[in-house]
């Protein structure tokens, strides 16, 4: 490819986009906007956006993209139910659709002719971006110094990037004895690499963020109740929220009692087992309370149909291909299957766990005339043994076939 000209960088005031950024000025003598997207990871952006000027910045954007994040990223994962291999509710996966679609926004807006990012070669985050990108604005070039030669051979790892940003006065409070890497939103915070990359390394109790440790949660339970109207949720405890302040309501109330911490290995796109931590207070309880209120609003055999759907989808999400047409295609699915999912879920929440007591819906498909173990109005019990025998013949036909099979050969012996 030609030099880039002018580069958007999704730039987060880290160590490693910092870094980026004065090495793509330094080596194609080009113009780098900083793109820094909002998606309530609670920092300073104004500070970052200073930093980022500070270190060569061309010029600096900040975007607020809390509201959609949630309205038009987490919720609609929601009501599928995302959850990629039983456990990951795919806080960073999430993001990076968002923070690409904004990217290759403002490359069109400025006249850039290409995009870059800090992701490593190694991770899930550089397919995720660049198939956003691709997907929205081919045209553009993308640069990943992660994977550019001349930024390898110069960069073997963290103290590389730290003596470099010493040498160019670039602020940074990273450090070889706390090295392991942090990524936060409004979702959730997840912490990757250092002394995590040993699975048997139990995380060290100062590093989580947003979530209080199960020995200091409170003593006394507490009781909180969800309202969803098809599939969304608009409502704790009786009070309408809107979509960004709902979820963070929600993050401190989890995290004061210690929910949503969760500790696992998992299968990234490109081959690699990697190890995660990751704190997801808010969405561990709207998952909970989105199934209570989905088991008595959701025929069987349509809720059965979309569980079967949800680990694809989950891995499309996961890979990067939020703009594919199969996602898109099975999000009409879900969103459709969501129609009738209006309700109210009330949670306990005591020492890092969260459990269902209760559940009702307007239309709720559960009926308690029908469902009672006392004296019956209906006629079930008495249909139940012709049912049951139906569904058994394909049992009792190989049994009953080996039987008559046996009938015939001593007949035939005594003739």
């Amino acid at each position: 490819m030609k030099p880039p000209k002018k580069v958007v960088l999704a730039y987060s005031g880290g160590l490693d986009t910092s870094v980026i950024m004065r090495w793509l000025i330094e080596t194609y003598r080009c113009k780098v906007i900083a793109f820094c997207a909002d998606v309530g990871q609670g920092e300073d952006l104004d500070a970052v956006a200073e930093k980022a000027r500070k270190t060569g910045a061309f010029k600096t954007v900040v975007s607020d993209l809390k509201s959609i994040f949630v309205r038009d990223y987490l919720f609609p994962m929601l009501r599928a139910n995302a959850v990629y291999e039983g456990a990951y509710l795919l806080g960073t996966a999430i993001a990076r659709p968002l923070i690409a679609k904004a990217q290759v926004a403002l490359a069109q807006k400025e006249g850039a002719d290409a995009v870059a990012h800090g992701a490593t070669g190694k991770g899930n985050d550089q397919i995720r971006f660049e198939l956003a990108y691709l997907a929205l604005d081919s045209t553009l070039h993308i640069l990943a110094p992660w994977r550019i030669d001349a930024f390898l051979e110069r960069f073997h790892g963290r103290s590389e990037l730290i003596a470099y940003a010493h040498l160019h006065g670039i602020p940074t409070t990273a450090t070889l004895e706390h090295p392991y890497s942090i990524d936060r939103n409004l979702f959730h915070t997840s912490y990757e690499g250092g002394m995590l990359e040993d699975p048997w390394v139990e995380p060290p109790a100062s590093m989580y963020m947003t979530t209080s440790a199960q020995e200091s949660a409170p003593e006394t339970p507490a009781y909180l109740e969800m309202g969803f109207v098809k599939g969304n949720p608009v409502s704790i405890n009786g009070k309408r929220y809107g979509a960004a302040a709902l979820l963070a309501r929600l993050n401190r109330i989890g995290g004061a009692h210690g929910i949503g911490r969760i500790d696992l290995v998992e299968n990234r796109y490109i081959g690699i087992k990697s190890r995660g931590v990751y704190e997801t207070p808010g969405g561990t309880l709207l998952h909970l309370a989105h199934r209570a209120v989905e088991s008595i609003t959701l025929d069987r055999e349509v809720l059965h149909l979309r569980d079967s759907l949800i680990s694809q989808y989950a891995t499309l999400i996961y890979n990067g291909y939020w703009f594919s047409p199969e996602r898109m295609g099975l999000q009409r699915l879900f969103d459709t299957v969501q129609e009738p999912v209006t309700g109210t879920a009330r949670l306990k929440l005591y020492k890092g766990h969260a459990t269902v007591v209760g559940r009702m819906a307007p239309r709720s498909l559960y009926r308690r005339e029908i469902a009672t173990f006392e004296h019956d109005i209906n006629d079930l019990p008495r249909q139940a043994e012709g049912f049951i025998r139906l569904h058994a013949l394909r049992l009792m036909s190989p049994h009953e076939t080996d039987q008559a099979n046996r009938r015939v050969a001593r007949s035939r012996v005594r003739v």
